[in-house]
């Protein structure tokens, strides 16, 4: 089955948050992709992968930064795809700059952006999973029968 979700993040440094947003979506039956890209880095590289996600199936891109945090506003600048952001926590300011530089978006160039660290690792996985519950079947109700257990635990 091909990846529904692409995650970048912008350095190994991140892969620890990245393995938290990895399991929910595994949990869920959610098939994904991830690479290593940079905002800063390999801006070409990350602008090439934004504006072909769709044709190659991908259906919502979470994007894990820390810092400056540009990654996910640049993978949105290029798609028109749902972009969720993860603010990394490493920084001396520990994610709260990477949090105001996803949020604040200019208009017209949206990012949603969820907690710093690892509570919005798991949450960028379960909100890519409401999204993608709107067009795939299974995706919903895997997603329903986790609310369900949640909720009766």
């Amino acid at each position: 089955m091909a990846a529904l979700v692409g995650i970048l993040m912008g350095s190994r440094s991140d892969e620890e948050l990245v393995q938290q947003t990895q399991k929910v979506l595994e949990d869920l039956g959610i098939e994904y992709e991830t690479n290593v890209l940079s905002a800063h880095r390999t801006p070409d590289k990350t602008a090439e992968y934004a504006r072909t996600a769709q044709e190659r199936g991908i259906d919502v891109l979470i994007g894990v930064a820390g810092a400056a945090a540009h990654l996910p506003g640049v993978m949105s600048a290029y798609t028109t795809l749902p972009v969720i952001g993860v603010p990394a926590t490493g920084s001396a300011l520990n994610g709260l700059d990477a949090l105001y530089a996803i949020v604040q978006m200019p208009p017209g160039v949206p990012v949603a952006s969820v907690a710093v660290g690892s509570m919005g690792a798991r949450n960028a996985a379960y909100l890519a999973a409401s999204i993608l519950a709107l067009k795939h079947p299974h995706v919903r109700e895997s997603y329903e029968a986790f609310r369900r257990k949640q909720s009766e635990g």
